[in-house]
């Protein structure tokens, strides 16, 4: 009777504790319905919980009772959280886990961009690429010139993108517009930039689609974002051959201060080396420059920056016909650019950022003895908003108002007088763009760009729509397209201050992997102009806007610098077909400026037992067109020049932890036409 009663006992314990428990089943699926393996699924704050099987189903016991929070997570997924009333009854669940938008590690829009920078995992050029490219002579024009989409135009030296001329890529710094990126150059020979590499932390080169944020750029924008606060002071001592540096930079726990002065003077080194130009005064310049950070509140910061530059020459410019008959060509030029920027987050998702730009430069000439002068001044501001709709919806807009005067004056010898000529172009701009990210396997990004031209009266509106598709775990497919415009340049709205923005659509589709070591990219695009500007018959004072063309092409690059040990370099190649009627063009032709086929190799060799960087860059280009007046039944534009062909070397040696002794030679299938040495002694002091 005894052993009945204690076995009674504890059967109705045990059914009391069954009662008690409460098993949820169920399966785990994504959003298409597909099973998610391994997925876990547990009672928050407790420990009762599993994982999901192959077929995504699971199942276990609690003996949690009351109102509790069921918890599903797994790895690229949202967790998700779902309340659950456990009484002892069984619960079944079918769990939907939406995928994690990794905007880092996911699909980015990538057609006709070339992106570096800290805050970029895909890097393709940084500052010491620049620096170090042979040939490139620490020129960012010169060391973009070895990407797929550019060419050398010897005689230029500026960026010339996809068929359109230099005069059709802009440069921003820190978001604010620059209206003349390069320096003066004597006739036929090439300007260099203004600004020099290591001044910025990211850079991004956009042959083509890039945002409505960034106008008046027909063909290409390079976005050039400079340092933030300085971590250490620095003092920098640089000694060329041709001129010397000093730069320090005072670092503090929220600010820092870095100023530079630089004198170049060619006279010493022409004087050793024989040019083909009939120097009367080579080039001698004088720069200064300064910057200024300080962090505001808890993430802002701050940013004033400030260049000045002053150059002259003189040279003695030869006839073409007869070459004994020659004329004297003297310049002076001027230049300052300023800007301020700010930047803050308002809240977790809001954030503000703008600034306002200062543009000046100006150049006085002396053309066998007869003045000329032209001076381009403008005012730039701009204001942006950024939100964060959620982590699949971004949004950007913002407006900017750009100021641009330009006067241009000749003597007069009739009259006995100057002459001049001026007008003051005001833009007045707003944009919008928002970016979705379906998932990390596909993003689009759409805006519109609303240009007011307050010169001559006209509105446009610009739409921009960009989309990237990763179907694996690195390639990716991306596309893009746009309309853009760009006022006249500065010679032919002077004429007619009525001519219409040049206008350009580009579609571009490209394909590449890239992994932190290794880049592989191919790319196609078409770009077709409209209302280019046209002499009327030939007559230089009568301006349409009837021109017309189009570019269109295919583009290489590889870059590698994990298969052979201490190497890096890179391939590109570029086929361009690209047509214009355009200015005194009587028909459709190339332009003189364009290269059918472009190529380069890049080749940097770090030798750890002479502690020095060796470097090789190869560049070819076909021949370029030109009309040739010998020839009585000749078409436009029929004959082409040789191809040309640059092979240039450099090596730094770094003897100590704070010297660095630089040379380089160009163009070596010459013999060596240019050369530079340079020392460069810095030094660190901590905070």
């Amino acid at each position: 009777m005894f052993m009945k009663a204690i076995i009674l006992f504890f059967q109705i314990i045990f059914t009391t504790a069954a009662f008690s428990q409460t098993r949820i089943e169920g399966k785990v699926q994504d959003e298409t319905g597909a099973p998610i393996i391994g997925a876990n699924i547990f009672i928050k704050d407790s420990y009762d919980g599993t994982s999901s099987s192959a077929d995504g189903s699971f199942s276990f016991i609690t003996d949690e009772k009351g109102t509790h929070i069921l918890l599903a997570t797994f790895v690229g997924y949202k967790p998700i959280e779902q309340q659950v009333e456990l009484s002892g009854q069984p619960i079944k669940l079918i769990i939907l886990l939406k995928e994690e938008i990794n905007q880092l590690d996911g699909v980015v829009i990538s057609a006709g961009s070339f992106t570096a920078g800290e805050e970029k995992r895909r890097t393709i050029l940084k500052a010491v690429d620049i620096a170090t490219t042979a040939g490139a002579t620490a020129d960012i024009a010169g060391a973009l010139n070895t990407l797929p989409g550019t060419q050398k135009v010897g005689e230029s030296g500026r960026l010339f993108v996809r068929g359109g001329d230099g005069s059709e890529t802009r440069t921003f710094i820190d978001g604010m517009v620059v209206l003349d990126a390069y320096g003066p150059s004597a006739p036929n020979t090439p300007s260099r930039g203004r600004f020099l590499p290591f001044m910025f932390k990211g850079t991004s080169f956009s042959t083509g689609g890039y945002s409505a944020e960034y106008g008046q750029a027909l063909s290409s924008a390079l976005v050039l974002n400079s340092k933030d606060i300085a971590e250490m002071n620095q003092t920098d001592i640089g000694i060329i051959s041709v001129g010397a540096d000093v730069a320090h930079t005072q670092a503090w726990q929220r600010s820092s201060l870095s100023a530079k002065v630089g004198y170049t003077d060619l006279r010493p080194y022409f004087g050793l080396i024989n040019q083909e130009i009939d120097w009367i005064t080579p080039p001698v310049s004088f720069e200064s420059s300064g910057a200024y950070r300080q962090k505001v509140g808890k993430d802002g910061i701050m940013k004033f920056y400030g260049n000045f530059n002053s150059t002259s020459f003189s040279q003695n410019i030869h006839a073409i016909e007869n070459p004994s008959d020659k004329f004297q060509y003297d310049l002076t030029n001027r230049y300052g650019y300023g800007n301020g920027s700010y930047q803050q987050s308002l809240n977790y998702n809001w954030s503000v950022r703008g600034g306002v730009s200062w543009s000046y430069n100006k150049n006085e000439v002396m053309l066998a003895g007869k003045p000329l002068e032209d001076l381009e001044k403008g005012i730039h501001a701009k204001l942006v908003f950024e939100n964060t709709l959620s982590d699949q919806i971004e949004i950007r807009f913002g407006g900017e108002r750009i100021d641009r005067f330009y006067s241009a004056a000749q003597f007069n010898e009739t009259a006995n007088e100057m002459e001049s000529v001026s007008f003051t172009e005001p833009l007045t701009v707003a944009f919008a763009e928002a970016e979705y990210f379906a998932s990390n396997h596909f993003v689009v990004k759409a805006g519109a760009r609303i240009e007011h031209n307050g010169l001559n009266s006209q509105t446009g509106v610009d739409p921009r729509l960009s989309l990237a598709y990763k179907p694996g775990k690195r390639g990716q497919f991306s596309l893009a397209y746009g309309t853009f415009r760009q006022s006249a340049q500065n010679q032919y709205t002077r004429v007619n201050t009525q001519v219409s923005s040049e206008r350009a659509d580009h579609l571009i589709l490209n394909y590449q992997i890239v992994t932190d070591r290794k880049t592989f990219r191919v790319e196609t695009y078409y770009k077709k102009y409209a209302d280019l500007v046209k002499f009327e018959n030939g007559n230089t004072n009568r301006l349409t806007n009837s021109g017309s063309g189009y570019a269109k092409g295919v583009e290489l690059f590889w870059r590698d610098n994990e298969t052979l040990r201490n190497v890096d370099y890179w391939v590109s190649y570029s086929f361009l077909d690209t047509e214009r009627d355009y200015l005194y063009y009587p028909t459709s032709a190339v332009p003189t400026f364009a290269s059918r086929h472009n190529f380069s190799v890049v080749y940097k060799h770090f030798v750890k037992e002479i502690k020095s960087q060796l470097g090789f860059t190869y560049s070819y280009s076909s021949g370029r067109t030109y009309f040739n007046p010998n020839k009585t039944t000749s078409e436009f534009l029929s004959d082409k020049t040789p191809s040309y062909q640059d092979l240039s070397a450099n090596i730094a040696y770094l003897p100590k932890n704070n010297l660095i002794i630089y040379a380089s030679c160009t163009n070596l299938l010459a013999g060596c036409s240019a050369f530079s040495f340079s020392g460069c002694v810095y030094h660190h002091f901590k905070k």
